[in-house]
């Protein structure tokens, strides 16, 4: 039954990895309702957002490849991993301070419907009142600054239930991107972020794991992994559709039904 539920959280992780809804918000949640024996220390929510994040290097490897061929040789390619790094360093310095306090909000399932709540509120004040006119139409036309400016937005999501593709894309597109290429910036901001607090949080509980841990762990990896394949360019499609008031009106609804779920024990 465990095994069996850590592949349903696997599921789920990699169905909401990459939409502006909360991963790490869901897995709170469900793990609290369902009373699912995670391993110590939140390992097994940070973790197995990794499975996801490797969904996305397969998916894009051409383009990382095309990235990390070109570092040598091609300013355009120095940029982008330039422009990664500089949104990535807001999250990894906070974050490296800030975990103790990070991890103690993990467990705090009333922060995260509310943050669901009031996440939702804001995507839906931003999607009806920007009228921006999209500067940047490509991640290749990221500046240094518009990318620190993303990861400074990222740094908001480590309150869980905020969720870090929901805050990115945000704050990207109150700096003038277009959604589509918010997402997808989004999308690879994820890799060294996740792998950063993957490296982090298991260096920090190595010692509190036994193996049990490590094949539950791994049932929820190769879950997350197999569902975010599917999920990723869908979610491109979508967003180009339909942009992010459904995520906004999901948020809503799902951290109301579980703040009354919390109200009533």
């Amino acid at each position: 039954m465990t095994l069996l539920l850590a592949a349903f959280l696997g599921l789920i992780e990699g169905l909401t990895e990459f939409l502006p809804v909360s991963s790490t918000g869901h897995l709170v949640l469900l793990i609290d309702l369902l009373g699912f024996p995670a391993p110590p220390g939140k390992t097994f929510e940070i973790v197995i957002q990794l499975g996801a994040i490797v969904a996305v290097c397969l998916l894009y490897r051409r383009r990382l490849w095309q990235a990390v061929a070109g570092l040598a040789n091609d300013p355009r390619e120095r940029a982008f991993v330039r422009n990664l790094l500089l949104a990535f360093l807001p999250a990894m310095a906070v974050g490296a301070i800030a975990y103790p306090l990070i991890k103690r909000l993990l467990g705090a399932p009333v922060v995260v419907a509310a943050a669901l709540v009031l996440g939702g509120i804001a995507i839906l004040a931003i999607e009806r009142w920007m009228r921006v006119k999209p500067r940047y139409l490509a991640v290749d036309d990221f500046t240094a600054g518009l990318s620190l400016r993303i990861g400074l937005f990222q740094v908001i999501s480590m309150v869980p239930g905020v969720s870090r593709s929901g805050a990115t894309i945000m704050g990207a597109l109150l700096s003038g991107v277009e959604r589509k290429a918010a997402a997808e910036f989004s999308f690879f901001l994820a890799i060294p972020t996740m792998a950063g607090a993957t490296a982090y949080s298991l260096y920090k509980n190595w010692a509190a794991l036994d193996f049990g841990d490590v094949g539950v762990i791994g049932v929820g990896f190769a879950a997350a992994l197999a569902t975010a394949l599917v999920v990723v360019k869908a979610a491109l499609a979508f967003i180009g559709r339909h942009g992010f008031a459904p995520f906004a009106w999901y948020r809503i609804v799902v951290g109301g039904i579980m703040l009354a779920v919390l109200a009533a024990g």
